[in-house]
């Protein structure tokens, strides 16, 4: 049976969950994440979206998507794509890479902006990789405790509660 099409709005946000496939580590190592962060940085301004979060853990990905005039599904698959493509070679292995389609919640309130970020920041915390998430490199906490970054996070833009520098505990 085939499955069902996804639902596409342009302007909505998105918590994108991308997993390996069953349970594999997608993200190794700082090359593979490096690797990550510049197919993702390209697949945005490729595809016209802005990116509000991430966060780049051993076995999974999660990122706050705003789409654009392209669909979600467009955006991740060209970006699953090529990372795997790349992760393969590097590996010297064939076949997918993660497990599936991503998962995708549609993330309608603008009040629950703030706690999905806090949420996707804290999974190195929650996982006991980092006890303070400033500690973790590979995700988009920096952009907004700090203001450092690559200055590609959209952290200021959507809501004025998303950008503020807020206590997580």
């Amino acid at each position: 049976m085939a499955r069902k099409p996804r639902a596409y709005c342009p302007g909505a946000l998105y918590h994108v969950i991308c997993r390996g496939n069953q349970g594999q580590r997608s993200v190794s190592d700082d090359a593979d994440r490096g690797r990550y962060l510049e197919l993702l940085q390209e697949t945005r301004l490729r595809f016209d979206f802005r990116l509000y979060a991430y966060v780049l853990m051993g076995n999974h990905v999660h990122h706050l998507i705003e789409v654009g005039p392209i669909p979600l599904f467009k955006i991740m698959q060209n970006l699953l794509f090529r990372y795997t493509r790349c992760w393969n070679q590097r590996y010297r292995k064939m076949g997918h890479l993660f497990q599936g389609r991503h998962k995708a919640i549609l993330c309608e309130k603008e009040s629950y902006l703030l706690e999905l970020v806090r949420y996707i920041h804290l999974n190195p915390v929650r996982t006991r990789l980092v006890r303070d998430p400033s500690r973790y490199a590979w995700s988009s906490h920096g952009t907004y405790v700090r203001g450092n970054g690559s200055g590609w996070i959209r952290g200021r833009g959507r809501s004025a509660s998303v950008g503020e520098a807020v206590p997580y505990r």
